[in-house]
């Protein structure tokens, strides 16, 4: 049974935005953070956004701030990457993450590719 299932990647023009989910399973608890982190092809895994859930504020990598918007529902079960003016160094791979007492838990990934 998959615990981090993520939606919402696809083919976009510079410019253009994509809104992604991940569905968290409630049999996870105990969660500390929620974030998206993303790999383009020979590059290693980097962390694009990070949202605590016990308080705290939200980070961002430097490369889109101002840009791209994470969030997620009170419930804990949802977050979301809002990705506006997309550019084609976005391409990648994006992985939803959820950090806990009992350890790290990745989606399997949604593949976003931006053409210029």
């Amino acid at each position: 049974q998959e615990q981090l299932v993520e939606s919402g990647g696809g083919l976009v023009q510079a410019g253009g935005s994509l809104r992604l989910s991940c569905a968290v399973s409630t049999l996870i608890v105990n969660i500390y953070t929620m974030g998206w982190y993303r790999q383009a092809p020979g590059k290693p895994r980097e962390l694009v956004a990070i949202i605590p859930t016990r308080g705290g504020s939200t980070n961002y990598a430097d490369s889109v701030k101002g840009r791209f918007t994470i969030s997620r529902n009170n419930a804990g079960t949802t977050v979301y990457l809002q990705m506006n003016s997309l550019k084609p160094e976005d391409t990648a791979v994006y992985y939803c993450n959820v950090r806990g007492r009992n350890g790290d838990y990745w989606g399997q990934g949604t593949q976003v590719t931006v053409s210029s």
